[in-house]
């Protein structure tokens, strides 16, 4: 597995500016932004394009809570595989639950770090022996439940 290596994007003052405005509401109208920067709707357009031509911004999306929905536990776990070969097929399989929201492949102990969310610890714990656990060249986990997130938020721009 080749790392991926994106290059640095430079980006101005007023894209910063744009940046904050989006970051922190994806849905604020260009032209309001446009209106308090002190720039065209049309030059806010060009530099969005530019900057997501550039990789800097991946899109937008809405934030679901998952509290509403009734999924109330969240937990981290260390995924050790037999071998490291089998990482792509792990995370093949990994992608096709969809309590797992993150995967990372790590250094340390463990190959694979997953970020989940059940609806209770009955439910993780099925999760965990019936699907985690199941999958080929998973020797053991290691699970950390998170009793609250206290601090959530993107890069500062």
């Amino acid at each position: 597995m080749k790392p991926h290596q994106q290059e640095t994007v430079k980006i101005d003052g007023i894209d910063k500016e744009i940046l904050r405005f989006l970051m922190e509401d994806a849905r604020k109208p260009i032209l309001e932004i446009a209106r308090r920067i002190g720039i065209s709707g049309a030059a806010i357009h060009q530099r969005l394009r530019k900057l997501e031509a550039s990789g800097l911004i991946s899109g937008s999306k809405f934030i679901i809570n998952p509290r509403v929905l009734g999924y109330t536990t969240m937990a981290f776990i260390g995924i050790y595989l037999d071998k490291a070969i089998r990482n792509p097929e792990a995370v093949r399989q990994l992608e096709k639950i969809p309590e797992v929201l993150e995967c990372h492949y790590t250094t340390g102990n463990w190959s694979i770090l997953i970020k989940i969310i059940c609806k209770d610890n009955e439910h993780l714990m099925n999760l965990l022996n019936h699907k985690i656990q199941a999958i080929d060249g998973v020797s053991r986990t290691e699970t950390f439940i998170s009793l609250n997130q206290q601090i959530g938020r993107q890069i500062k721009i």
